[in-house]
């Protein structure tokens, strides 16, 4: 990691945004850590949770001495954001953000911006189910994927500082385009949350089940669409809005082989079946083995989450 930053601003105190004050404070990677947020019950939280050195609603008093600003807020509201902060940044101050969007968030933020302070989009993939600034934590970032999109011509010197900043939080860092970060996420990310969205809607939906059996007979498969379904549903509405091509194309693809699928079960192809399942545990080994996920039972969870999540 380079020199610590003197002042980093977080604005949008949910999951992500209080679980970067956190690691930013745990590992010494700012000497000040200031929160921004709208929300005066947020603002109470966060000043009772002590993981901020200013707590503020202002975006002007937020982010005037603030080396790095990072947006926490939903991708929607990117674009008015960056409107109403952009005045206040100081010469040289870095903004980003961490929205899993970043052709439209590149878009909604770069007009306002002056030339001296440089965007330098991220996107770090991680999360839980739950939101707020009680839900975050330190270590949320370990050996989690931090994907940066720099656009074109921007400040290297930017690029190094908000790489050594997630490295230092413990992500392992990447670079790509916006765009092709968008199509890479709306396949392993957008429409896995539209699909568990979907399939527990159409639960919830059967006349001939009710929600009490949906609810008592949840096998394991079931239970874990609940969980990502359970996610911020203004977050995932602005990113299915804002990467609505690269979703559509992910989801014409998905919806050709879902065809072939149906029809291999109807016509009892069960080594089309056999095949693709075959090909699939592949898939979830090189996950296991990269460190991203367990392969404990059950996701490794203790008998003491599985009663309660």
């Amino acid at each position: 990691m380079g020199s610590v930053l003197h002042t980093v601003a977080i604005v949008g105190l949910g999951l992500i945004g209080s679980s970067i004050a956190r690691g930013a404070r745990t590992y010494g990677l700012a000497e000040r850590v200031v929160a921004v947020d709208r929300d005066e019950a947020v603002l109470e939280r966060v000043r009772a949770l002590g993981i901020a050195d200013l707590v503020t609603a202002g975006f002007a008093e937020g982010v005037a001495e603030a080396d790095l600003v990072i947006l926490c807020v939903p991708v929607g509201a990117i674009g008015a954001v960056a409107a109403e902060l952009a005045p206040h940044l100081k010469p040289g101050a870095i903004l980003s953000d961490v929205g899993s969007v970043k052709g439209s968030v590149v878009a909604a933020a770069t007009p306002y911006l002056k030339p001296e302070n440089p965007f330098v989009p991220a996107h770090p993939v991680a999360g839980t189910e739950y939101s707020g600034p009680d839900s975050g934590f330190a270590t949320l970032f370990q050996n989690r994927w931090c994907i940066l999109t720099p656009p074109e011509g921007v400040d290297p010197q930017a690029v190094s500082t908000v790489t050594a900043f997630w490295e230092g939080l413990g992500a392992i860092v990447e670079t790509m385009t916006s765009e092709h970060h968008d199509l890479v996420l709306a396949i392993t990310s957008h429409v896995p949350h539209l699909i568990a969205y979907n399939i527990v809607g159409t639960a919830a939906d059967l006349e001939t089940v009710t929600q009490s059996e949906v609810i008592k007979f949840s096998a394991g498969g079931f239970r874990d669409f609940t969980r990502i379904a359970a996610s911020d549903p203004t977050m995932w509405r602005d990113v299915f809005l804002a990467n609505k091509d690269a979703v559509l194309e992910m989801l014409g693809r998905f919806n050709e082989d879902l065809s072939a699928l149906t029809k291999a079960i109807r016509w009892g192809d069960g080594d089309t079946l056999f095949n693709l399942f075959t090909r699939t545990r592949a898939i979830r080994k090189g996950i296991v083995a990269m460190g991203q996920e367990t392969a404990e039972p059950d996701f490794g969870r203790s008998r003491s989450d599985t009663k309660t999540n």
